[in-house]
């Protein structure tokens, strides 16, 4: 019996060794042929995609971004220390993915998704690609919902819908990052996740702002995402993406999230640097070919989901930084076009002491009427073009003495609407405060307060409508509608209110 089975088994053993083949696992590991800058150029992973990610031997992690006929070009998400020729590569046959998760809110962390608050580690819930397809136009529905800034010159003029894209624009220390931290602190209590993506910055610059959100109670629906202008430019490269990718998990369970991205101009620079070290050809200021491609599909994530898709939206506020004002540079052009509008601040409105210093004539919001609420849309109804007939009006009687009353009164009632859109900056407005507020200046009734009372008077006029008609403030808040009887109950106890010289002086 034993002989025969022995005949079996030498003949299965055969058999099996005469159809066994070698499995070939030579590209699945590549040799280093070049390191540094934060690029590794490797041989040998023939079969690697493109945004793939690859480990090295020594545990750095890298992602795929050029693909050559004999080579293949990786960034590095680590310091390359002791990476050199020779070192070994392997592949994950995984695309960049970022952690995902509720427990990310109210810290800080790096593009990578690791913590850099101090307050332990994170459980992700899943993971995302930072890298992801744009909801097609059947998942979407159009604007529809506010996203209130709580600035009254922005939401008055230049209104924010949940799911749009405004862009604010403008030189350096204009105030555009003050604009995207009021915007933030505004949320509370509104059901909005925040989500505030440094990069290139200066690490004391987030610290300091993190700092801020925290002392109005922001950080509680915020997360911040930090890449500072100590990390590696393909760091910097990938924190926006992995940004929206945090923004889309929320997005897809239904939630209402804004994020903002401080700023694309150093994100833009990131990446000129990376495809100037992986030898791409340069265009336009240095700056590669795909350079929109860049930003355009970075931003078109940003959408209002269809009621099918759960309802949910991303709002963004990406920021550009302009040289001298100036907005047909290359980077602001892409970006203003691929946006729904900008918020244009201006240097010399900021010098003069206009904040925020937002350029009527220039700032544009191409959807967010239709999200606009119905008092706020009635509240503000000539206020813009008043503005603009203020400023054309200065303008021609600089060189004029003598004006006519109806000039002067003009004068007079553009530079009190001026004075009014001013705001100290972590103090966004309620939507009543703000309806209130336009409905008194539009029917002109801070024309006699001298310009430099203005501000304390509207305080005053503000405190006096919750002490005295706090029904008002209610029905705006909860019907948000502005009908002729309430705009003349706003007006009747206004005046009653500038009626009083020791109430309103």
């Amino acid at each position: 019996m034993s002989s025969i089975s022995s005949e079996k088994i030498v003949a299965l053993l055969r058999s099996e060794i005469a159809n066994y083949e070698i499995e070939k696992r030579n590209h699945d590991i590549g040799t280093v042929s070049y390191v540094g800058d934060g690029i590794a150029t490797i041989h040998g992973l023939d079969g690697v995609m493109y945004g793939e990610i690859v480990v090295f031997e020594n545990g750095v992690k890298g992602m795929v971004q050029d693909i050559r006929k004999n080579e293949i070009g990786c960034i590095l998400f680590d310091l390359e220390g002791s990476i050199k020729e020779g070192t070994k590569v392997t592949r994950t046959e995984k695309m960049a993915s970022a952690p995902v998760g509720s427990g990310y809110i109210g810290r800080v962390i790096n593009a990578l998704g690791d913590p850099i608050d101090g307050g332990g580690s994170i459980d992700a819930d899943d993971y995302y690609p930072i890298e992801r397809p744009a909801p097609s136009i059947i998942d979407r529905q159009s604007v529809c919902q506010p996203l209130e800034t709580g600035i009254l010159s922005i939401d008055s003029m230049f209104p924010i819908g949940r799911g749009q894209r405004e862009l604010i624009i403008g030189d350096r220390q204009t105030g555009k990052t003050s604009i995207a931290t009021d915007t933030i602190i505004n949320q509370k209590g509104k059901d909005v996740i925040c989500i505030y993506v440094a990069i290139g910055q200066k690490a004391s610059t987030v610290a300091k702002l993190v700092g801020s959100l925290r002392k109005y109670g922001a950080m509680d629906y915020t997360i911040v995402v930090s890449a500072t202008a100590s990390e590696p430019a393909p760091v910097q490269y990938i924190a926006p993406y992995a940004g929206t990718a945090i923004a889309e998990y929320f997005m897809y369970r239904g939630k209402d999230v804004l994020i903002v991205y401080d700023d694309l101009s150093k994100h833009a620079v990131a990446y000129r640097e990376i495809s100037l070290l992986l030898e791409r050809s340069p265009g336009r200021e240095a700056y590669p070919g795909d350079v929109f491609y860049l930003h355009s599909r970075l931003l078109e994530r940003s959408a209002k989901l269809s009621d099918a898709k759960g309802g949910g939206s991303i709002t963004a506020l990406p920021i550009i930084e302009t040289q001298s004002g100036d907005v047909s540079a290359y980077i602001p052009t892409n970006v203003i076009s691929i946006t729904d509008g900008q918020i244009y601040l201006e240097s010399g409105l900021f010098f003069s002491g206009m904040r925020p210093a937002v350029n009527v004539g220039l700032s544009v919001s191409r959807v967010g009427g239709a999200a606009q609420t119905k008092a706020m849309k009635k509240a503000s109804g000539s206020i813009r073009i008043d503005l603009a007939q203020y400023r054309e009006m200065e303008i021609f009687t600089q060189f004029s003495s003598d004006l006519d009353d109806s000039t002067q009164k003009q004068l007079k009632y553009g530079k009190g609407l001026m004075e009014l859109l001013k705001q100290p900056l972590n103090h966004p407005m309620s939507m009543p405060h703000q309806v209130i507020t336009l409905v008194a200046a539009t029917n002109k009734l801070f024309v006699n307060t001298p310009v430099n009372r203005i501000k304390k008077t509207q305080a005053a006029m503000l405190e006096y409508f919750g002490s005295h008609a706090a029904d008002i403030e209610r029905e705006l808040e909860e019907k948000k509608v502005l009908t002729d009887e309430l705009c003349e109950k706003i007006i009747a106890v206004a005046k009653d209110f500038f009626a009083n010289p020791i109430l309103s002086r």
